[in-house]
Protein backbone atom coordinates (compact mmCIF):
# COMPACT_ATOMS: atom_id res chain seq x y z
CA UNK A 1 0.00 0.00 0.00
CA UNK A 2 2.47 2.71 -0.55
CA UNK A 3 1.58 4.36 -3.39
CA UNK A 4 -1.90 4.38 -1.33
CA UNK A 5 -4.24 2.59 -3.93
CA UNK A 6 -4.93 -0.42 -2.50
CA UNK A 7 -6.94 -2.19 -5.38
CA UNK A 8 -4.17 -1.06 -8.22
CA UNK A 9 -3.95 -3.99 -10.50
CA UNK A 10 -0.65 -5.81 -10.89
CA UNK A 11 0.79 -5.35 -13.88
CA UNK A 12 1.99 -8.46 -15.94
CA UNK A 13 5.73 -9.02 -17.15
CA UNK A 14 6.89 -10.17 -19.94
CA UNK A 15 9.67 -13.03 -20.39
CA UNK A 16 11.38 -14.85 -22.16
CA UNK A 17 11.51 -18.81 -21.16
CA UNK A 18 13.29 -21.66 -23.01
CA UNK A 19 11.25 -24.36 -23.89
CA UNK A 20 12.40 -27.72 -22.90
CA UNK A 21 14.85 -29.14 -19.77
CA UNK A 22 18.40 -27.67 -19.94
CA UNK A 23 21.32 -26.62 -17.74
CA UNK A 24 21.09 -24.00 -16.93
CA UNK A 25 17.37 -23.40 -17.34
CA UNK A 26 16.80 -20.01 -19.29
CA UNK A 27 14.36 -17.76 -17.64
CA UNK A 28 14.28 -13.71 -17.70
CA UNK A 29 11.36 -12.18 -16.65
CA UNK A 30 11.61 -8.79 -17.85
CA UNK A 31 12.87 -5.82 -15.07
CA UNK A 32 10.99 -3.09 -16.82
CA UNK A 33 8.30 -4.01 -19.69
CA UNK A 34 10.03 -2.61 -23.37
CA UNK A 35 8.58 1.10 -23.47
CA UNK A 36 7.52 -0.05 -26.87
CA UNK A 37 7.92 -3.69 -29.67
CA UNK A 38 7.64 -3.18 -33.41
CA UNK A 39 5.93 -5.84 -35.22
CA UNK A 40 6.20 -6.11 -38.78
CA UNK A 41 5.00 -8.61 -41.57
CA UNK A 42 6.50 -8.37 -45.22
CA UNK A 43 4.54 -9.90 -47.76
CA UNK A 44 5.77 -10.20 -51.55
CA UNK A 45 3.21 -10.94 -54.64
CA UNK A 46 4.05 -12.28 -58.19
CA UNK A 47 2.18 -12.85 -60.96
CA UNK A 48 0.63 -16.12 -62.61
CA UNK A 49 2.44 -18.50 -64.43
CA UNK A 50 0.81 -19.10 -68.06
CA UNK A 51 1.52 -20.73 -70.93
CA UNK A 52 4.12 -18.98 -73.12
CA UNK A 53 3.20 -17.56 -76.25
CA UNK A 54 6.95 -16.96 -77.81
CA UNK A 55 7.74 -17.91 -81.32
CA UNK A 56 9.78 -20.71 -82.36
CA UNK A 57 13.13 -19.78 -82.69
CA UNK A 58 15.19 -21.17 -85.50
CA UNK A 59 17.59 -23.92 -85.15
CA UNK A 60 16.30 -24.72 -81.35
CA UNK A 61 16.03 -27.99 -80.16
CA UNK A 62 12.45 -29.69 -79.37
CA UNK A 63 13.34 -29.89 -75.73
CA UNK A 64 14.81 -26.39 -75.32
CA UNK A 65 11.52 -24.97 -77.48
CA UNK A 66 9.27 -27.25 -74.72
CA UNK A 67 11.07 -25.80 -71.91
CA UNK A 68 11.09 -22.23 -72.98
CA UNK A 69 7.03 -22.66 -74.02
CA UNK A 70 6.31 -24.18 -70.88
CA UNK A 71 5.33 -21.66 -68.45
CA UNK A 72 6.01 -18.13 -68.02
CA UNK A 73 5.38 -15.88 -65.20
CA UNK A 74 3.68 -12.95 -65.96
CA UNK A 75 4.30 -9.36 -64.38
CA UNK A 76 1.95 -8.06 -61.48
CA UNK A 77 0.67 -5.56 -63.28
CA UNK A 78 -0.11 -7.74 -66.65
CA UNK A 79 -1.99 -10.22 -63.91
CA UNK A 80 -3.87 -7.40 -62.92
CA UNK A 81 -5.45 -6.49 -66.23
CA UNK A 82 -6.67 -10.18 -66.86
CA UNK A 83 -9.57 -10.08 -64.52
CA UNK A 84 -12.28 -7.38 -63.27
CA UNK A 85 -13.18 -9.07 -60.18
CA UNK A 86 -11.15 -8.45 -57.50
CA UNK A 87 -12.03 -12.03 -56.23
CA UNK A 88 -10.21 -13.73 -59.06
CA UNK A 89 -7.36 -10.92 -58.54
CA UNK A 90 -6.49 -12.41 -55.37
CA UNK A 91 -6.70 -16.17 -56.11
CA UNK A 92 -4.81 -15.43 -59.48
CA UNK A 93 -1.75 -13.71 -57.75
CA UNK A 94 1.20 -15.37 -56.02
CA UNK A 95 2.20 -14.12 -52.90
CA UNK A 96 4.82 -15.29 -50.08
CA UNK A 97 4.49 -14.37 -46.73
CA UNK A 98 6.83 -13.76 -44.27
CA UNK A 99 6.94 -14.39 -40.61
CA UNK A 100 6.28 -11.71 -37.94
CA UNK A 101 9.50 -10.22 -36.82
CA UNK A 102 9.24 -8.63 -33.66
CA UNK A 103 11.97 -5.90 -32.08
CA UNK A 104 12.33 -4.14 -28.98
CA UNK A 105 14.40 -2.78 -26.30
CA UNK A 106 14.77 -4.42 -22.87
CA UNK A 107 16.34 -2.06 -19.88
CA UNK A 108 18.33 -3.65 -16.78
CA UNK A 109 19.35 -1.93 -13.98
CA UNK A 110 20.35 -2.87 -10.67
CA UNK A 111 20.04 0.42 -8.82
CA UNK A 112 17.50 -0.88 -5.90
CA UNK A 113 18.91 -4.02 -5.46
CA UNK A 114 22.07 -2.06 -4.62
CA UNK A 115 20.28 0.52 -2.50
CA UNK A 116 18.70 -2.61 -0.66
CA UNK A 117 22.02 -4.02 -0.13
CA UNK A 118 21.47 -7.15 -2.45
CA UNK A 119 24.69 -9.61 -2.22
CA UNK A 120 24.49 -10.62 -5.73
CA UNK A 121 23.58 -7.49 -7.41
CA UNK A 122 26.78 -5.51 -5.25
CA UNK A 123 29.12 -8.47 -6.89
CA UNK A 124 27.72 -9.03 -10.19
CA UNK A 125 25.29 -6.50 -10.92
CA UNK A 126 22.93 -7.56 -13.92
CA UNK A 127 25.47 -9.77 -15.39
CA UNK A 128 23.53 -12.84 -14.07
CA UNK A 129 20.76 -11.58 -16.32
CA UNK A 130 22.76 -10.76 -19.17
CA UNK A 131 24.62 -13.75 -19.29
CA UNK A 132 20.85 -15.75 -19.33
CA UNK A 133 20.26 -13.59 -22.04
CA UNK A 134 23.07 -14.64 -24.06
CA UNK A 135 22.66 -18.55 -23.34
CA UNK A 136 19.76 -18.00 -25.43
CA UNK A 137 21.30 -17.39 -28.33
CA UNK A 138 24.54 -20.18 -27.90
CA UNK A 139 24.16 -23.80 -29.13
CA UNK A 140 23.59 -26.20 -26.43
CA UNK A 141 26.31 -27.99 -26.55
CA UNK A 142 28.69 -25.46 -25.78
CA UNK A 143 27.18 -25.82 -22.18
CA UNK A 144 30.12 -26.49 -19.58
CA UNK A 145 27.74 -26.81 -16.49
CA UNK A 146 25.70 -29.34 -18.78
CA UNK A 147 28.31 -31.41 -20.02
CA UNK A 148 29.40 -31.80 -16.77
CA UNK A 149 26.41 -33.01 -15.19
CA UNK A 150 25.89 -35.33 -17.97
CA UNK A 151 29.48 -36.93 -17.18
CA UNK A 152 27.99 -37.74 -13.35
CA UNK A 153 24.59 -39.32 -14.79
CA UNK A 154 25.76 -40.44 -17.84
CA UNK A 155 24.96 -44.17 -17.22
CA UNK A 156 21.45 -43.13 -16.54
CA UNK A 157 20.75 -41.16 -19.61
CA UNK A 158 22.57 -43.96 -21.97
CA UNK A 159 20.42 -44.90 -24.83
CA UNK A 160 17.32 -42.84 -23.39
CA UNK A 161 17.71 -40.21 -25.82
CA UNK A 162 17.70 -37.17 -23.37
CA UNK A 163 20.64 -34.86 -23.13
CA UNK A 164 21.48 -31.81 -21.25
CA UNK A 165 23.54 -29.88 -23.27
CA UNK A 166 24.11 -31.83 -26.34
CA UNK A 167 22.85 -29.97 -28.85
CA UNK A 168 24.34 -28.28 -32.25
CA UNK A 169 21.58 -25.08 -32.03
CA UNK A 170 20.68 -22.69 -29.47
CA UNK A 171 17.19 -23.59 -27.15
CA UNK A 172 14.07 -23.17 -28.29
CA UNK A 173 12.63 -19.91 -26.70
CA UNK A 174 9.19 -18.73 -25.64
CA UNK A 175 8.16 -14.75 -25.45
CA UNK A 176 5.84 -13.85 -23.42
CA UNK A 177 3.71 -11.01 -23.59
CA UNK A 178 0.52 -11.18 -21.75
CA UNK A 179 -1.75 -13.82 -21.66
CA UNK A 180 -2.54 -13.65 -25.21
CA UNK A 181 0.19 -13.77 -26.47
CA UNK A 182 2.94 -16.99 -25.91
CA UNK A 183 4.61 -17.20 -28.92
CA UNK A 184 7.98 -19.57 -30.11
CA UNK A 185 10.82 -17.07 -31.56
CA UNK A 186 14.03 -17.20 -33.23
CA UNK A 187 15.93 -14.77 -32.02
CA UNK A 188 17.93 -13.15 -35.03
CA UNK A 189 20.14 -10.55 -33.28
CA UNK A 190 20.84 -9.14 -29.76
CA UNK A 191 22.90 -6.07 -29.26
CA UNK A 192 23.92 -5.57 -25.63
CA UNK A 193 25.38 -2.07 -24.19
CA UNK A 194 26.55 -2.57 -20.91
CA UNK A 195 26.74 1.33 -19.26
CA UNK A 196 28.00 1.48 -16.08
CA UNK A 197 29.60 -0.75 -14.14
CA UNK A 198 30.96 -1.92 -10.45
CA UNK A 199 34.00 -1.65 -8.87
CA UNK A 200 34.94 -5.19 -9.96
CA UNK A 201 33.74 -4.13 -13.72
CA UNK A 202 29.93 -5.82 -13.44
CA UNK A 203 27.68 -4.15 -15.35
CA UNK A 204 25.09 -2.11 -13.20
CA UNK A 205 22.56 -1.07 -16.42
CA UNK A 206 22.18 -2.28 -19.50
CA UNK A 207 20.38 -2.42 -22.42
CA UNK A 208 19.74 -4.90 -24.72
CA UNK A 209 18.09 -4.59 -28.20
CA UNK A 210 16.16 -7.60 -29.87
CA UNK A 211 15.28 -8.95 -33.15
CA UNK A 212 13.15 -12.03 -33.38
CA UNK A 213 10.74 -13.85 -35.67
CA UNK A 214 8.00 -15.85 -34.39
CA UNK A 215 7.73 -19.49 -35.03
CA UNK A 216 4.60 -20.29 -37.21
CA UNK A 217 2.82 -23.27 -37.83
CA UNK A 218 1.11 -26.20 -36.31
CA UNK A 219 2.72 -26.20 -32.91
CA UNK A 220 -0.10 -25.73 -29.97
CA UNK A 221 1.79 -22.27 -28.69
CA UNK A 222 1.65 -21.01 -31.83
CA UNK A 223 -1.97 -22.19 -32.65
CA UNK A 224 -3.00 -20.37 -29.35
CA UNK A 225 -2.07 -17.22 -29.76
CA UNK A 226 -3.41 -17.18 -32.91
CA UNK A 227 -7.21 -18.21 -31.44
CA UNK A 228 -6.13 -15.69 -28.85
CA UNK A 229 -6.01 -12.65 -32.04
CA UNK A 230 -8.83 -14.35 -33.55
CA UNK A 231 -11.12 -13.61 -30.27
CA UNK A 232 -9.64 -10.08 -30.67
CA UNK A 233 -10.87 -9.44 -33.56
CA UNK A 234 -14.02 -10.47 -32.91
CA UNK A 235 -14.21 -8.24 -30.16
CA UNK A 236 -13.81 -5.65 -32.53
CA UNK A 237 -17.39 -5.90 -34.17
CA UNK A 238 -17.89 -4.03 -30.89
CA UNK A 239 -17.34 -0.93 -33.06
CA UNK A 240 -19.78 -2.23 -35.87
CA UNK A 241 -21.67 0.90 -35.88
CA UNK A 242 -18.79 3.08 -37.03
CA UNK A 243 -19.43 1.51 -40.43
CA UNK A 244 -22.07 3.99 -40.80
CA UNK A 245 -19.74 6.68 -41.13
CA UNK A 246 -17.63 4.59 -43.83
CA UNK A 247 -18.32 5.46 -47.41
CA UNK A 248 -17.80 2.12 -50.03
CA UNK A 249 -18.42 3.00 -53.88
CA UNK A 250 -20.98 0.95 -55.10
Amino acid sequence: MGDGFRNKPKKLRGAFVEYGLSLPPLIVPFQFNPEQLTRSRSLSFSGEDVESDDAPVPGETEDSQRMRTMRRRQSLRETHQNYDDLLDVRDAQQVSVQEESINFELRLDAADELNDGEIIAGYAGVAPRLATLELMVTPKEDSVLGAALESVVGGLLSGSGFSFSQREKPPMILFIWGPTRVMPVNINSMSITETEFNTLLSPVRATVSVNMAVIEGPNPLYKYSTAAKEVMSLLNLANIADIADVVVPG
